[in-house]
């Protein structure tokens, strides 16, 4: 059993080198993820969400800083823990289908196969492909072939195969890039299933802003640093009615930097630099005159 977060990242770093060209990916990024969440990571291509899912299912390496999967340090992993890591810690589901499940297997046999290489006994096999595919409601496709099934089938029987062997944290990486509407909806409420029925933590990498609304908790990256977190919780009003809030925070690192939201920024006309209101209980942000500048 690990204490504190189960995905701690502090002032993670990746550079990508190549051709006299260097380009940093990650730029400083803090995240700490509970045991149990479920959490989508947004942000534009090129912001870095990518490359932080790579590395937290130990795909990469960052460049510096530190990170922290179920109480694994993801830097110090040698050759063998890392392979043990990707088998046993996390779990992966890519965006493409065709790289999550053999065609040649049914989809019983791809989840039995990643139990087989784990070497869970073969009586024990049978039950937990039944209670996976019951799980992710694929069980009337059990005989299939994957270029049988419909890609939201694909991608749930994808979670299936995933969750195999136990993982403790649950990676996706643009799990609805594929899809269409509601073959996504679908696959998102099957991510909150297994997180809610199972409690493995979920963390779903994605450009998609409706995916928002299938989670708890939204961390935007935005050049390579996370930069807006949006909490979502419902309560009870005084007339029995349930109401749905949202409530957003800029995040602040250990130095005190921190990024405003994009869209208030251009819609206040915020650039080059800003007067600052220091009161007692907080900080006032405003545009500055052009006779300032």
């Amino acid at each position: 059993m690990t204490t504190g977060p189960q995905v701690e990242c502090v002032d993670l770093v990746r550079i990508f080198s190549g051709a006299g060209v260097e380009v940093q990916a990650l730029q400083g990024l803090n995240l700490r993820v509970e045991k149990g969440e479920l959490t989508a990571i947004v942000g534009a291509s090129g912001s870095g969400k990518s490359t932080l899912l790579a590395i937290l299912s130990g795909l990469d390496t960052p460049t510096a800083g530190s990170a922290r999967v179920a109480g694994n340090d993801l830097l110090g992993l040698a050759a063998r823990e890392r392979a043990r890591y990707r088998r046993t810690t996390a779990g992966f589901i890519w965006q493409q289908t065709s790289r999550n499940l053999l065609p040649y297997l049914t989809v019983a046999e791809n989840v039995a196969m990643t139990l087989s290489i784990a070497r869970v006994p073969r009586r024990s096999r049978s039950a937990r492909v039944d209670e996976l595919l019951a799980v992710l409601g694929v069980s009337h496709a059990r005989d299939r072939l994957p270029s049988r099934m419909s890609g939201g089938e694909q991608q749930r029987a994808a979670i299936a195969v995933a969750l195999a062997n136990e993982p403790e944290v649950l990676f996706a990486d643009e799990p609805t890039g594929e899809l269409d509407e509601h073959n996504s909806a679908v696959v998102l409420e099957a991510l909150r299933d297994v997180n809610e029925r199972l409690g493995v933590t979920v963390l779903i990498v994605t450009h998609d802003p409706g995916v928002s609304s299938h989670v708890r908790r939204t961390v935007q990256i935005r050049d390579g640093r996370t930069s807006t977190e949006v909490l979502r919780s419902t309560r009870t009003d005084q007339e029995g009615n349930e109401e749905h809030l949202a409530e957003e925070f800029a995040v602040i690192d250990r130095v005190g930097r921190l990024q405003l939201p994009q869209e208030q920024v251009q819609r206040l006309g915020l650039h080059d630099r800003v007067r600052l209101g220091i009161e007692p209980t907080h900080i006032e942000v405003h545009p500055t005159a052009e006779d300032d500048r």
